[in-house]
């Protein structure tokens, strides 16, 4: 058995890490740290887990992290700067939730989270977990950056036109909108339910900290500079993403029908545990994906124009962040990639 440990388990994300991992059949939760909730149940805090963990929180100075085979932090961004670096001294893996490792360029992650790096060092190393596209990489890792909810569905969505080169790569645009609990358990006005229901709202407009990590993983992709106007929204609903991207087709590409573009994207996808291209005319919704690791796709060009619409769902808990973890841990350590991860979403 995989002996796992949790760095920051009181928030969506470190729940959402208990919840998928007390059914994993190759894993044993050793240790969850909180400095906030240390030596109380976790089934006391989520009396959803009780029955599956009798484990009490823990301070992270004297979790119990060092007997573990790999460490997951669910911790706002700063955080694992601070005790990575000790943890793969000792042969441990980490997966990291959080933003900390994900920016390649250090003085644009510092511009962007407005702090100092704590271990620059380290970026070089850490390998970007989107298994559909570093696949290879993640087997070798012992350090993964976890991509953020919305790059996620934005890389996903873009994937298979970036790598053909079939678009401008000067004028891609992604309006994503995600629900309330992408903001986190913190408390806040803005997102009292009173604030979110039955309303709609862009927010973050001038600049998102998500665009740099997306640009670079579009970059990647693409082989070649990316320009992306990237307009995040609030749903009134608690989990879900829904991203719906727009690319302009060049050159041949212009040639292309809209069944040989979906036939591309289910050609691209095709070996993909977690990624499913809806039926052509197909409009994806986020409770199809509730609670589970699926990103849905659907294809289309307008008019047979030279747009190209890409629509994109995904639950930004799972497969934008805790499922797409274990996800990775199971590349890691040669499990098969849907275990622990094979739950249908929920309905109603």
């Amino acid at each position: 058995m995989i002996k796992v440990g949790i760095v920051g388990g009181t928030g969506y994300t470190g729940v959402e890490l208990l919840r998928l991992l007390a059914t994993h059949p190759n894993v044993k939760v050793t240790a969850i740290t909180s400095r906030g909730e240390a030596g109380r149940p976790v089934s006391d805090l989520f009396p959803n887990l009780r029955g599956h963990f009798d484990l009490p929180f823990t301070d992270p100075a004297d979790g119990g992290l060092d007997h573990c085979d790999v460490v997951f932090f669910a911790t706002p961004h700063g955080v694992a700067q601070s005790t990575v670096p000790e943890l793969l001294k000792k042969g441990i893996k980490v997966i990291d939730l959080s933003a900390d490792f994900r920016i390649r360029d250090i003085t644009l992650w510092e511009k962007w989270y407005n702090q100092p790096h704590a271990c620059p060092e380290l970026v070089g190393e850490a390998v970007y977990g989107l298994p559909e596209v570093n696949r290879d990489k993640i087997k070798d890792a012992r350090l993964i950056a976890c991509p953020g909810c919305y790059p996620t569905s934005v890389q996903l969505g873009f994937l298979p036109l970036l790598e053909k080169g079939l678009v401008d790569t000067s004028d891609l645009i992604a309006n994503s909108a995600s629900g309330a609990s992408g903001a986190g358990r913190q408390a806040s006005v803005n997102n009292l339910l009173a604030e979110t229901t039955d309303s709609f709202k862009a927010y973050g407009v001038p600049g998102h900290r998500h665009l740099p990590e997306i640009e670079q993983g579009l970059m990647d992709i693409a082989g070649s500079p990316v320009d992306l106007t990237f307009v995040p929204h609030l749903l009134p609903i608690i989990r879900g993403i829904h991203s719906t991207l727009y690319a302009t087709l060049k050159g041949t590409a212009l040639d292309y029908s809209e069944v040989e573009l979906q036939q591309l994207y289910e050609d691209c996808f095709k070996d993909e545990p977690f990624v499913d291209v809806m039926p052509a005319g197909s409009h994806p919704q986020t409770r199809s994906v509730r609670g589970s690791n699926t990103c849905r796709i659907s294809v289309f060009r307008p008019q047979g124009g030279n747009k190209v619409v890409v629509l994109v769902v995904e639950d930004n808990l799972v497969k934008g962040a805790s499922g797409q973890a274990i996800q990775n841990m199971n590349i890691m350590f040669g499990l098969p990639e849907s275990a622990g991860l094979e739950a249908p979403a929920l309905l109603p």
